[in-house]
């Protein structure tokens, strides 16, 4: 007689299956956040904006300092995407596409874009509130660095500072269409 054959009793059985079920439900979802953990160790979202914390900051191709440096940056300040994590590195892209891997550490929470760098020729108003009517508070040439306050998914509070190689330097703050900046998403909202 196999064991097959033998009838388990019926409350036994349903005892027995409801507790695996249990156990199975319980271990599924550490198992998946463990694994979640493992490629965003961070727990923020990826892709995500942040800038550069100080100077100088070296970009390697990969992530430790056993990797050769691609580049640095002489800025602090600067806005660059963060795509990737691994341990306590990130992969960063800047607004000309290079990538490259810094320390967490090198990194900053503070927001930061550019202005239209895709188009060299275009002039984006800065304006009093969040509409086009209104004189502009100042005139923002392409690439221009802007530091963001918030963004609404249509608009974003920036502070632009002129410094002119002899003189003192101007702040002017006001509102820009989002979808003209390099360093926020487009339908992105932040405060």
């Amino acid at each position: 007689m196999s064991l097959r054959n033998v009838p388990a009793p019926a409350g036994r059985l349903a005892a027995v299956l409801t507790r695996l079920l249990l156990v199975m439900l319980l271990l599924v979802p550490l198992g998946l956040e463990r694994a979640m953990a493992q490629d965003n160790p961070s727990g923020l979202p990826l892709p995500r904006f942040a800038t550069t914390r100080s100077t100088p900051i070296n970009v390697r191709v990969g992530p430790g300092t056993r990797y050769d440096i691609s580049w640095v940056y002489v800025k602090a300040g600067v806005p660059v995407e963060i795509i990737q994590e691994f341990d306590t590195w990130r992969r960063i892209r800047d607004v000309d596409g290079s990538e490259g891997w810094v320390h967490q550490n090198l990194l900053s929470g503070d927001r930061a874009a550019y202005v239209a760098p895709w188009n060299r020729e275009l002039q984006v108003p800065l304006l009093p509130s969040r509409n086009d009517a209104g004189a502009p508070r100042a005139v923002l040439g392409s690439g221009f660095r802007v530091d963001v306050s918030e963004c609404d998914g249509q608009w974003c509070e920036v502070s632009a500072t002129h410094r002119p190689e002899n003189g003192r330097a101007s702040t002017y703050h006001g509102f820009v269409h989002q979808d003209q900046l390099w360093g926020v998403y487009r339908t992105e909202v932040f405060d």
